[in-house]
């Protein structure tokens, strides 16, 4: 290596490290979102799999609490740390792929500037760890590319496997490499190795404890997750939501850089044939589906998370190996220069604009309800209010509340959802002794009261109402029900939706 290479990967080391300081920062003082209090109450009952998802999240919050304690940063940690693998994965195969550092440093430095990894690897959700195993992925096949040696195969297997672990969009990563190997003709012959089918059974056999959980449960997860493929309606309007959202999560510059890069890759030949080829399949095969579902269904934003890794990688080779025609190669050269200081600044304000509401004037934005802002004050006064009324056990209609609740409220405090319990079947039930006593339900105000809390309990008391705030911003307003005296079970055990 080179005095300027090492200088080079040097810079790139330290980029990286100082993008996950800052997102350790932002993590320690920014309130948790109601999905991460929800896969934190996962990580207290690991198990082979769970309602919405595969497992590995629960695992990767289990280890930061692990090391700093059921905290906004404990729960992050992990997550967050991930990048570094993340990063490591994604140089190697930018490098091993289309040659230098110079493209490996871009590549891996563009991804960190996006939303899509800062964000991503800061609120922690599946598509954390999916993100990661992706960029495994990609670099595996490409060692799978360089030496011709078929153990490759293995790790691909392992990588693979890992990114079922954390989302079942990681099917799609068997499509994209049949493509590939397909599509060029020096890589056919592994369709007739046992290397690859080993592989195979190695991902396979990673993702058993899913498959034995569903097996146990009904198949709900499967039938739940792999259900939403199914076309019911068409309503195309949905597919123009995606664009813009990527552009956001991309950031501008990375999106413009991002899409030069596919455009040489399709069509000027930007690399060798294997390489351009497997960026395309693992870009373009979950592209294609998503642009497909899109026809029914939202698409959300952090669902392209796979398709990340191969778009940075697209992203540096229009950066540094396509030539261009002069104002395509001052467009080029511009996003180049800034898509780093946008793209940290762009998460500078969303973390911001999430904690305080400043830059909206305390109006209302898309993360108002998703974060947690105001949830510990709003706690405090839900506790001191269960103090007062004398309940055991505090009651909520959905999971993003029961699971702020949880985290919120005192350590040991009874929370529960009656409703939806397959959500909560890997965590033992609460004590009957909790519920047998007065419970204190909380729940947005709502116009009209709410019929069936009278239908099921014989006292419904309007205790108090509580306010989220965020800054002077009236997030929400809770009403607090004491209740006594159940009809019935309060626990409904009813059969979800996916099994009726």
């Amino acid at each position: 290596m080179s005095v300027n290479e090492g200088r080079l990967v040097r810079n790139t080391v330290l980029t990286v490290l100082a993008l996950v300081v800052l997102r350790l920062v932002a993590a320690a003082f920014t309130p948790l979102t109601f999905d991460e209090a929800y896969y934190w109450m996962w990580s207290k009952h690991l198990s082979g799999g769970y309602y919405d998802h595969p497992p590995m999240v629960a695992f990767v919050i289990r280890l930061g609490t692990m090391i700093a304690g059921d905290t906004e940063l404990g729960v992050r940690l992990g997550s967050i740390l991930l990048a570094l693998p993340m990063s490591f994965a994604v140089f190697r195969a930018a490098s091993i792929l289309f040659g230098g550092e110079r493209v490996a440093a871009t590549a891996t430095i563009l991804l960190n500037v996006t939303l899509m990894a800062a964000v991503g690897t800061l609120i922690v959700t599946p598509d954390a760890p999916l993100l990661v195993a992706s960029s495994f992925v990609l670099f595996f096949l490409a060692k799978v590319l360089e030496t011709g040696r078929g153990a490759w195969w293995l790790a691909v297997g392992v990588a693979v496997g890992a990114a079922l672990l954390s989302k079942y969009t990681a099917l799609f990563f068997g499509p994209a490499i049949l493509i590939w190997l397909v599509s060029v003709a020096k890589l056919r012959g592994w369709l007739r190795s046992p290397w690859l089918y080993l592989g195979g059974l190695v991902a396979l056999a990673l993702f058993t404890p899913v498959i034995l959980w569903n097996a146990d449960h009904h198949w709900v997860s499967f039938i739940k997750q792999l259900g939403r493929a199914r076309i019911e309606d068409f309503r195309p309007a949905f597919i123009a939501e995606l664009i813009p959202t990527q552009v956001a999560f991309a950031t501008p510059l990375v999106f413009i850089l991002g899409a030069m890069g596919l455009h040489a890759l399709a069509w000027r030949n930007a690399g060798a044939l294997a390489a351009r080829t497997l960026i395309n399949a693992m870009f373009w095969t979950i592209v294609a589906y998503f642009v497909w579902h899109s026809l029914h269904a939202r698409v959300e934003a952090n669902w392209f998370a796979p398709v990340y890794p191969a778009f940075a990688i697209a992203a540096a080779v229009a950066a540094h190996l396509t030539p261009w025609e002069p104002r395509a190669q001052r467009l080029g050269d511009f996003c180049l220069r800034w898509a780093s200081p946008v793209g940290i600044v762009m998460f500078a304000l969303l973390i911001v604009q999430a904690n305080t509401g400043w830059l909206s004037g305390y109006r209302r934005d898309a993360t108002v309800r998703s974060v947690g802002v105001g949830w510990r004050e709003l706690a405090a006064g839900i506790e001191a209010v269960r103090v007062r009324s004398g309940a055991t056990c505090v009651l909520a209609p959905d999971y993003g509340t029961t699971s702020w609740l949880a985290f919120y409220l005192p350590k040991g405090s009874c929370v529960v959802q009656p409703s939806q319990r397959i959500r909560w079947v890997n965590m033992p039930e609460p004590d009957p002794a909790l519920l047998a006593g007065k419970l204190l339900y909380v729940d947005e105000l709502r116009s009209g009261g709410r019929p069936y809390l009278t239908d099921a309990f014989g006292r419904v008391e309007r205790v108090a109402e509580l306010r989220r705030m965020r800054g002077s911003l009236t997030i929400e307003t809770y009403a607090l029900d004491l209740l006594e005296g159940p009809n019935g079970e309060v626990l409904d055990r009813s059969p979800p939706p996916e099994l009726e």
